[in-house]
């Protein structure tokens, strides 16, 4: 491999690289088509798929498709003003509902902690390291990926080398690169009174004795840490056991996202502006914000009072 092609591989994400290829194999194994591939093709192929996928699910096809001819150096049939049109039909008949995940509230927050706690107290008491170690780290991902607003992919490529803790101070910690950035960025969290992200960490670092590698490793059901990161889809389903588990209602409702948006959603009803909520969580585009962001809840207000945040920097 040259050196040129070292950089480009590089500036394909392996998340990228993985779904297109699915992609890819989608339409020649799938559907049964050939490529390089004509406009036509690529229009029969959408139709056939329109009821059945969402626009965007469509749109990521077309983006291997286009991709693939430009690496090899052919057209790209997905320029055409044909499929263009069949894309813009698809929409009108079968227009997107956007589907989010429920934001996890500050209550909710509170009760999942209180469980955690519980738990951890019981496994020390039982001596019982599985147990403990689950627990500690569960507390380390929601405490954490709520106040920080990090999204799935965000907290599984955390690495303990590239993170300062200091109990009741704060946290900061690197990314080398984001969803939408290839440079690095740090993020810092200050610590808190209640619910507190930094010391959670902390603890969770001091009881594993971890000091390299990914923050939040699996672990099998003997206590044993494991090398790599969780996945990022795995998370969906530790939470959504962790919120079945502290019995928070309609928890298959969650993903990974909810902490995000439960965030989003705090500092929104604490008077955040948006401005300082996209420069806090990272977003660039005020409309992927204002997904996040539901109207003001009058209920959780008493709550919110009750946390008080200390704005000391790491």
């Amino acid at each position: 491999m040259t050196d040129i092609d070292r950089y480009i591989h590089a500036a394909t994400r392996d998340n990228t690289r993985r779904s297109y290829r699915s992609a890819i194999d989608h339409f020649e194994v799938e559907w049964g088509g050939f490529l390089p591939a004509t406009s036509d093709s690529v229009a029969r192929y959408l139709a056939t798929y329109a009821a059945q996928l969402a626009t965007s699910t469509l749109r990521q096809r077309l983006s291997a498709i286009a991709q693939w001819h430009i690496d090899q150096g052919f057209p790209d049939p997905t320029k055409n003003p044909l499929v263009k049109k069949v894309l813009k039909g698809i929409q009108a008949i079968h227009p997107a509902q956007i589907q989010q995940a429920k934001p996890l509230a500050l209550h909710h927050v509170e009760t999942i902690d209180t469980y955690l706690q519980q738990k951890i107290t019981k496994a020390r008491a039982n001596q019982c390291l599985h147990s403990l170690q689950q627990a500690l780290r569960d507390r380390a991902i929601v405490l954490l990926g709520f106040w920080r607003g990090f999204r799935s992919d965000e907290l599984s490529r955390l690495q303990i080398q590239h993170i300062s803790v200091i109990r009741d101070e704060g946290i900061s910690l690197y990314l080398p690169h984001t969803k939408t950035e290839f440079a690095g960025v740090t993020y810092k969290t200050p610590a808190l009174k209640l619910l507190c992200p930094v010391n959670a960490c902390h603890e969770w670092l001091m009881e594993t004795g971890l000091t390299e590698g990914p923050l939040f490793p699996s672990i099998n059901r003997w206590g044993q840490l494991g090398t790599t990161c969780m996945h990022p889809s795995s998370f969906i389903s530790v939470l959504r056991k962790i919120f079945s588990d502290a019995n928070i209602p309609h928890s298959e409702a969650f993903s990974s996202h909810s902490l995000r948006r439960g965030f989003a959603n705090w500092a929104s009803s604490s008077g955040w502006d948006l401005k300082t909520i996209m420069e806090y969580v990272g977003w660039k585009d005020i409309r992927s914000a204002m997904r996040y962001i539901d109207s003001k809840s009058p209920f959780e207000q008493q709550l919110l009072n009750n946390i008080q945040i200390e704005h000391r920097s790491p």
